[in-house]
């Protein structure tokens, strides 16, 4: 398995993964919107033997520091428990910070989540639409982020999730 930056013609597929993952269109389309927006930063995918079997976003969000959005991730159902989603998280994590990013926010299980450093208390001093437990923040580049609170605000796309 490799993981790589998408491509062009690793958008059907994508679509594929997404709508395949979560039993529904949703997330796939929210894919496709974050990147009409111009709001998508970084797209990877997990490739096993030229299957694209999984699929991470990062998007831009309104943060009091530069701050960006872990969402969606999705794997095929037969390279789940394989480590696919894990790579992928820990490499978007790294290249997020090698960019300069100095947060990610996600949205998710706590107990997935945790194992990459991902924290409900980080995220708890900032004031959002999806605040609550399983809102979780990482501050890159150091132990602390440059503010604790504040307003964030993902990106338009989001909100179509409802």
């Amino acid at each position: 398995m490799i993981v790589r930056s998408e491509t062009h013609e690793d958008i059907a597929a994508i679509r594929i993964v997404q709508e395949v993952a979560f039993g529904q269109p949703d997330e796939a389309q929210l894919v496709d919107d974050l990147r009409a927006a111009g709001d998508a930063i970084f797209s990877l995918v997990a490739v096993d033997d030229g299957t694209v079997a999984g699929h991470i976003l990062f998007s831009r969000m309104k943060a009091p520091f530069p701050a960006l959005a872990l969402a969606p991730v999705a794997v095929l159902p037969e390279y789940r428990q394989t480590g696919f989603a894990s790579r992928l998280i820990r490499q978007g994590i790294a290249r997020s910070e090698a960019a300069g990013w100095l947060g990610i926010f996600v949205l998710g299980d706590p107990a997935f989540y945790r194992r990459f450093g991902f924290d409900a208390g980080k995220a708890s001093g900032f004031i959002s639409p999806y605040a609550g437990p399983h809102l979780m923040a990482l501050p890159l580049g150091g132990n602390e982020f440059p503010a604790d609170r504040g307003v964030i605000e993902h990106a338009p796309a989001f909100a179509k999730l409802g």
